[in-house]
């Protein structure tokens, strides 16, 4: 093989930098609904938990303490099966 045909061509290396840009904004968009998705399940159940309370007029807030951990949980499973699934 001469050296020539392993050289790219210059409409292959831009086809390559198009599809590492096109990779990096897809990874980008991935990651950003992953987190927002983990602070919307925290953020309901935490605004759950403060509903209860205040209807049950109780003096320590068990639900907003149960509820939130229970959200934080739920959201970083929701994370690492999104993280796991390609």
């Amino acid at each position: 093989m001469s050296p020539k045909s392993k050289q790219k061509s210059p409409r292959q290396n831009q086809k390559k930098q198009k599809s590492d840009k096109d990779d990096s904004l897809n990874s980008f968009a991935r990651y950003s609904g992953i987190a927002i998705q983990m602070v919307a399940i925290i953020l309901i159940m935490t605004l759950a938990g403060v509903k209860l309370d205040a209807r049950r007029d109780s003096e320590t807030p068990v639900f907003t303490i149960v509820l939130s951990l229970l959200g934080v949980f739920a959201g970083i499973y929701t994370a690492i099966k999104d993280f796991i699934k390609k």
